[in-house]
């Protein structure tokens, strides 16, 4: 009943992308808002990210991974082919709470793939695929759609729900490395536990942009099957 409801109402399957993806930039603009707020915050010990980052993958054994800088705002990540984890520069020399936090769950992907986390190694399965996805579902899509040709448009249906799978995957991989960088901030006495509070919320908001992002993929391929349903109809 309720995806008859959608496939008879254009206007309601709009608002519902347009809704989550007003949700999405509501949830950035707060992962960036709480980010400024806490890398502004200086922590009792003064130590850099990269520098915490180096000491817990010391700590774990991992000392082949190197931490380098990175250009941009936000654009940490862990490479595993090249083992290294990339702080951004507005993390890497910053002895501030935010800063520590996101260093902490960057190191978190390293102890991931140092541990066979199973989630990450799917993730990185799928990886190949949802980049060939992203880059072509469109042209097959809308060929199909013109062209009047069924075939194409499921196709074009399918790469996008490998997107969306791929969405899928990297939600529980993000949400174990912050639960990761958490528990080894409080184990290792990294942060204090005022501090910690204000790490747990930027790792927090940070985590609900993969959400929100999850939300949008899926009301879009919602929009694409119920399109092509319609087209055929």
């Amino acid at each position: 009943m309720f995806y008859e409801f959608f496939l008879n109402n254009d206007f309601f399957a709009y608002m519902l992308v347009i809704i989550v993806t007003l949700f999405a930039y509501i949830a950035q603009w707060r992962v960036n808002s709480v980010f400024r707020k806490y890398n502004g915050v200086v922590t009792t010990g003064r130590v850099p990210a990269n520098v915490i980052a180096r000491q817990i993958l010391d700590s774990y054994g991992l000392y082949n991974v190197q931490v380098m800088r990175v250009s941009g705002n936000l654009t940490d990540h862990y490479d595993p082919k090249t083992n290294v984890v990339a702080l951004s520069d507005s993390v890497f020399d910053n002895p501030t709470i935010a800063s520590i936090g996101v260093a902490a769950h960057e190191v978190g992907h390293a102890v991931q793939y140092n541990t066979n986390y199973l989630p990450i190694r799917l993730r990185a399965i799928f990886v190949p695929v949802a980049q060939f996805g992203s880059s072509t579902w469109i042209y097959f899509f809308l060929i199909g759609m013109f062209a009047s040709i069924p075939f194409l448009v499921d196709v074009g249906v399918i790469l996008f729900a490998l997107i969306v799978l791929f969405q899928v995957l990297t939600l529980p991989v993000e949400l174990d490395a912050s639960r990761r960088a958490m528990r080894t901030i409080k184990d290792q006495f990294l942060l204090g536990a005022d501090e910690q509070a204000g790490a747990r919320k930027t790792l927090s908001a940070a985590a609900m942009t993969y959400i929100t992002g999850l939300m949008v993929a899926m009301a879009q391929l919602f929009r694409l099957i119920l399109l092509s349903r319609r087209r055929r109809n």
